[in-house]
């Protein structure tokens, strides 16, 4: 049983790379922790005691705060965390459709890749930038943490200056590139992917908090079944990751040199769930970014109709137009990045350059067709599953706290990236153990 996981350690170079993830992780929750120049870390951690803390408050970043690990509301260096990247990811990947240019470098390959990667950089500098003042701005209003009566909102940050300010701004962007930097370290030289294992991290060290908060406010009986449904949710979730659509390709006998090479069966594999968790990330670091704009623009007087709009129904994750637009923003982009990472006309070119077909099917664009046929059927099912686990805590708002399991670890959207960034990485480490003829985890 633990045969693979004693492999893992005797082979230097996993090790060395399991080892510097585990380091890059303890240097991001370090940062996490860690207050911003000129934050009063009392009162934040006054205002952030759950009996003082403005439930409203808390749903409207429960999301982000959730992403950065809590690292946001407590106004640390890393509060702005991995979200800027993610945001300038979307929109670079958005504008591979508009602009042509930008669809010539995705298909030059690592050349062109590392040319939307320098764009992706420079868009999240000016993303964290405006992120950065934004959050800073309502720290110092005292909108960012509405407390009760033994919270001063208005003495979180000191210094209200002009210098004062711009000196955490700087701090909360340098730690959003460093953040950005651990990232790009942990893909290249790590295993899994660098962005979702910061989130993993995050939503991780939030847990044992997390789960003591349910204890004690609900009782043993709400926190048991928090954790029934939990348990049930990762089923599910480990269910469908691991169901796949196998099609059947057949590679015809063909001469190189004197050898003959060919006449082989395989299968192309197309997952239920071919987008990941990217999509429930793309939505929920964009659904917050009205409530963000909302509250930075708000005056003295009364507020506009479209505020009023956003107060009423894009703030309550239980308000059913909340609900109902985070499932169809997962849905479209589920569809968006299939469309953008799995591109049928190229597959069918390249199975029709090495002597490769479906059985039944032609080669070409015929090919082609039937991929996009199975693919878009595959799709609906995969989009609806990652919406409905990501929503269904917010069905059930009142089992977990005040706030609901959707700003808790144990949520939907929490459990769900967990589940499949762990799936991900057991199998990029199952990967490498079968190159050195090891038992995997899988097997």
């Amino acid at each position: 049983m633990f045969s693979p996981l004693v492999a893992v350690f005797r082979t230097p170079e996993l090790r060395k790379k399991i080892l510097f993830v585990l380091f890059i992780l303890v240097l991001y929750r370090f940062g996490a922790t860690l207050p911003s120049p000129g934050v009063d870390f009392k009162v934040v951690k006054e205002c952030l005691d759950p009996a003082n803390q403005d439930s409203t408050q808390q749903q409207i970043y429960s999301l982000i705060n959730m992403f950065s690990g809590g690292a946001l509301l407590q106004l640390s260096v890393f509060a702005i965390g991995i979200m800027p990247y993610i945001t300038a990811s979307i929109i670079v990947q958005l504008l591979t459709v508009v602009i042509p240019r930008f669809e010539e470098l995705r298909k030059e390959g690592q050349a062109g890749q590392a040319k939307m990667t320098q764009y992706t950089r420079y868009l999240t500098v000016a993303l964290a930038l405006l992120q950065a003042t934004g959050i800073v701005a309502l720290a110092a209003n005292g909108n960012l943490l509405q407390g009760q009566a033994n919270c001063d909102a208005q003495g979180i940050i000191a210094d209200k200056s002009i210098t004062g300010l711009a000196i955490i701004v700087i701090v909360m962007v340098a730690g959003a590139m460093v953040v950005m930097w651990f990232g790009e370290l942990i893909t290249e030289r790590g295993i899994g992917n660098g962005m979702s294992l910061l989130i993993t991290a995050g939503i991780v060290a939030r847990i044992p908090a997390e789960g003591r908060m349910i204890l004690n406010d609900r009782g043993p009986v709400a926190f048991s079944l928090v954790i029934v449904a939990g348990v049930i949710i990762v089923a599910g979730v480990v269910f469908i990751e691991m169901g796949q659509r196998r099609i059947p390709v057949q590679y015809a006998k063909r001469m190189v040199g004197r050898k003959m090479f060919g006449g082989s069966s395989t299968y192309l594999p197309l997952k239920v769930n071919q987008a990941g968790v990217i999509p429930v990330i793309f939505a929920s670091s964009l659904l917050y970014l009205p409530m963000l704009i909302s509250q930075l623009t708000r005056g003295e007087g009364e507020p506009s109709r479209w505020q009023t709009f956003i107060d009423q129904h894009l703030v309550n994750p239980s308000d059913p137009v909340y609900i109902v637009t985070y499932f169809l923003m997962i849905i479209f982009f589920t569809y968006f990045y299939v469309a953008v990472t799995f591109n049928p006309q190229e597959r069918a070119d390249d199975m029709k350059k090495y002597g490769g077909f479906i059985p039944g099917i032609r080669p070409g664009q015929p090919t082609a067709d039937y991929l996009g046929y199975v693919l878009s059927r595959i799709t609906l099912p995969g989009s609806i599953y990652l919406g409905l686990i990501a929503i269904l805590p917010n069905l059930f708002m009142q089992v977990g706290n005040s706030g609901g399991l959707q700003n808790l670890p144990f949520g939907g959207t929490a459990l769900l990236i967990m589940v499949v960034v762990a799936l991900d990485t057991v199998k990029q480490v199952n990967s490498q153990l079968m190159q050195r003829k090891y038992e995997g985890f899988l097997n």
